[in-house]
């Protein structure tokens, strides 16, 4: 063992008599844990357990006196910086999630935990920061997100084969044309809810989200002309993507032969919450006003059997649309989703 190296286990075993069993416990664990000098500029290191070395793959001589941040994988990293310094402030919950770097060069995530330690007289003289591994962790979200593209990739694919399959069997129908753009855009719209989903790791989906998600091909230099009122309620994929489609035929119909189909038109979407005996409901109306004069169809076409019968059989509530000369009003009265909250 060379002098330097003496010197510094003599400066650990100093201070582990000056503060005694705790420090011999945090030598001890599994866990790595450094002491930090709270009265030095840098935070400089005073000790450094076992596991903290093994874990970054530096020796005791080349950690003790560096700056607590030396091992920063970028130094500049405002957004770590701003995250370590909630956590000596005491203002972090649960712990801030930083990328270091191994004396090797290969870098790796942890959870930062920092605490003060106090003199007799209450005043900041030292800190111990714990760290926990979460390279495992990471791997495997990185795993499970490459999963996830490639199984979105694959749906898209299939959703392009089918296109292409209805149009080519569609080819020789005189109205295959109409019939292709309606096929496409509902397919459209099933893409970009996935796309959505896919976002949001296929947990919860905002309301506010899909209504934004639902609307934006359609707003163009619209926007102005929809309001939209409520809660982002979450709801699971299932029920998301069953209200995007019905949120899409909507705004179809309101382009083609509704309140967007001129230049005055607008749409008003609210909802709010409302208590009744069976459990909490969702109340949504969509309303149009100014408008062409709304003329009820003759006959159900499918964008309105998917709103007024899918809704219902997917979501198990009610929906009905009433063609008001003044503009359509859509009210959907549905479950509220088991742990909604807000985004």
């Amino acid at each position: 063992m060379s002098d330097e190296q003496k010197d510094a286990e003599a400066k650990v075993e100093s201070f582990k008599n000056k503060l005694g069993p705790f420090v011999v416990a945090a030598d001890a664990t599994r866990m790595a844990m450094v002491f930090i000098d709270a009265k030095q500029p840098g935070n400089p290191i005073i000790f450094a357990n076992d596991s903290f070395l093994s874990l970054t793959g530096y020796t005791r001589q080349e950690v003790l006196g560096e700056s607590f941040n030396f091992l920063m994988a970028h130094a500049a990293d405002a957004e770590a910086l701003a995250k370590i310094e909630a956590e000596f402030q005491g203002k972090s919950d649960g712990g801030s999630e930083i990328r270091y770097r191994r004396k090797d060069g290969s870098e790796f995530w942890a959870a930062l935990f920092i605490s003060p330690v106090r003199s007799e007289d209450g005043d900041i003289v030292q800190y111990f920061a714990s760290f926990i591994d979460l390279t495992a962790l990471k791997q495997e979200q990185a795993h499970s997100r490459q999963l996830i593209d490639e199984l979105n990739h694959r749906v898209k694919n299939t959703l392009a084969t089918v296109q292409s399959i209805v149009w080519q069997a569609l080819r020789a129908t005189p109205e295959a044309k109409a019939i292709q753009e309606v096929i496409e855009a509902r397919l459209f719209a099933l893409s970009r809810s996935h796309d959505l989903l896919t976002s949001k790791n296929w947990k919860s989906v905002g309301l506010l989200d899909l209504l934004n998600d639902a609307l934006a091909p359609f707003v163009g230099g619209r926007a102005g002309r929809i309001v939209i009122t409520g809660e982002n309620i979450k709801f699971w994929p299932q029920a998301a993507l069953a209200l995007s489609i019905a949120f899409n035929e909507l705004a179809t119909n309101a382009v083609k032969y509704g309140a967007l189909s001129n230049d005055s038109g607008s749409i008003l979407i609210e909802w709010k919450m409302d208590p009744t005996a069976e459990g909490r409901r969702i109340d949504l109306r969509w309303r149009e006003k100014d408008g062409p004069l709304v003329i009820p169809p003759s006959r159900k076409g499918f964008g309105s059997r998917v709103i007024e019968h899918g809704l219902p059989d997917e979501l198990g509530g009610t929906v009905h649309l009433d063609y008001r000369p003044s503009g359509l009003l859509c009210t959907m009265s549905i479950p509220a989703p088991e742990a909604s909250g807000n985004g």
